[in-house]
């Protein structure tokens, strides 16, 4: 399938107003589309899920049940491919649906970690993500209490569901939000 990135754009905008959900949706993008180049997947397909998965969380957000079921309704009439609208379905555990392919996986595991590395990057002096350094997440990973939103459990399901080792994993995510740090405003 072709993945018309800039008609999907289009697509999320008009249901979602929120820069800063933009901006997350935008680096789950970037980091999935490393993460796929890393794994010998569709870099496109990946990237359009990052991009797309949280397509109904302003509709959705105070009703954490339908998180994700309208997305992938939405998504499904939008054409995208079944294992798409699967994996940004079964990104929200509530649902209770097992993660079967890589990109399932994947997008779960990427979802809580760009909010954290942004939460890290805002602690920097120049509040930059060029600053961030693996190590200053290793360090902020530790501290329960630091983005308690972003599950640690949830990220480190990357060494077990993906094989990649946690350093590695923040590595790749890390580079790949610098990367695109202008459209993060970071």
């Amino acid at each position: 399938m072709e993945f018309d990135r800039d008609k999907f754009f289009e697509e999320l905008k008009k249901r979602v107003k929120d820069e800063h959900l933009i901006k997350h949706m935008l680096a789950t993008e970037a980091v999935m589309r490393a993460l796929a180049k890393r794994l010998g997947e569709d870099e496109e397909k990946w990237g359009i899920t990052g991009l797309l998965h949280d397509i109904d969380y302003e509709l959705t957000k105070n009703d954490p049940e339908k998180h994700s079921l309208i997305g992938a309704e939405w998504l499904k009439e939008m054409g995208l491919p079944d294992d798409v609208v699967y994996a940004v379905k079964v990104h929200n555990e509530r649902h209770g649906l097992p993660r079967k392919s890589l990109l399932d996986k994947a997008l779960y595991a990427v979802d809580p970690l760009t909010g954290f590395i942004t939460a890290v990057a805002l602690v920097m002096p120049d509040k930059k993500l060029a600053t961030v350094k693996v190590k200053s997440l290793k360090k902020k990973f530790k501290d329960k209490r630091f983005a308690a939103g972003a599950s640690r459990e949830q990220i480190r399901t990357c060494e077990k569901e993906l094989g990649i080792p946690l350093n590695e994993f923040f590595e790749i995510a890390l580079k790949a939000m610098q990367g695109i740090s202008d459209q993060l405003g970071l």
